[in-house]
């Protein structure tokens, strides 16, 4: 499965995931994009949300993005 998200370090709203209409993800991370701090964050929160082992999530493309695409 593979998904668009949109993520938001630093964010006073997070830990939260918001599915939009497009199909799209929206994270919120309380984690800063400082030395890879927010991208591990973002696979664990999804992991739990999505309910799969952290190890089969991927960031395919845009690790040094906010826009990110995902497969597990």
């Amino acid at each position: 499965m593979r998904i668009l998200v949109n993520v938001k370090p630093g964010s006073k709203k997070g830990p939260k995931v918001e599915k939009l209409e497009t199909g799209e993800f929206v994270v919120f991370l309380r984690e800063k994009a400082h030395d890879g701090e927010a991208n591990a964050a973002l696979l664990e929160l999804l992991s739990e949300y999505f309910n799969v082992p952290k190890t089969t999530i991927k960031i395919k493309s845009g690790a040094s993005s906010r826009k990110k695409l995902i497969e597990f």
